[in-house]
């Protein structure tokens, strides 16, 4: 069996080193709901970047470049939410680590606690909405692709339009 919760994902944010592995099935599971609702906006916001001309997907479109979009959908929901969300994303799950260097120049990995988040994204909080585009890149690509099956004409038009923005 192939213990993919075990194998952390690299990320560089603001110069930043993060290490993500992937949220356990359960919580992953409970996340999608939220997700749901937070997305539809955070996908209508992504569209401009898509090429029509290339077969792409928003899972294809850098972070960095997805970053002020994800803000912008991000500002249509409260305020609480957006928080709640980042938490569970970023740290209550305790999948993230971050490697740093110490006062004394040595490297250190920790787990992403609220403290640490708060101190790495102090004024750069675009940078925790580029954290999260990755988690929910390694955590649920394939879900909302599999959601986007209707069939039928509008179905096609549908799956067609969610094909290309996933």
């Amino acid at each position: 069996m192939n213990l993919r919760q075990t194998e952390p994902r690299e990320a560089i944010v603001d110069g930043v080193k993060f290490y993500i592995r992937p949220l356990p099935a359960f919580k992953a599971a409970n996340l999608t709901g939220e997700l749901a609702g937070v997305l539809a906006p955070l996908f209508a916001s992504l569209v401009p970047l898509l090429d029509d001309e290339k077969e792409e997907s928003l899972m294809d479109v850098k972070a960095e470049e997805a970053a002020p979009y994800v803000a912008q959908a991000f500002e249509r929901i409260s305020g609480d939410k957006v928080e709640m969300l980042l938490k569970k994303l970023l740290i209550n799950n305790k999948n993230i680590a971050v490697k740093f260097e110490d006062e004394d120049g040595e490297e250190n990995i920790e787990i992403l606690t609220e403290e640490l988040a708060n101190e790495i994204f102090c004024g750069e909080v675009q940078g925790m909405f580029i954290l999260a585009y990755h988690v929910i890149r390694l955590n649920f690509n394939g879900f909302f692709k599999k959601l986007a099956s209707p069939s039928g004409k509008a179905g096609e038009f549908i799956a067609k339009k969610m094909r290309k923005i996933l």
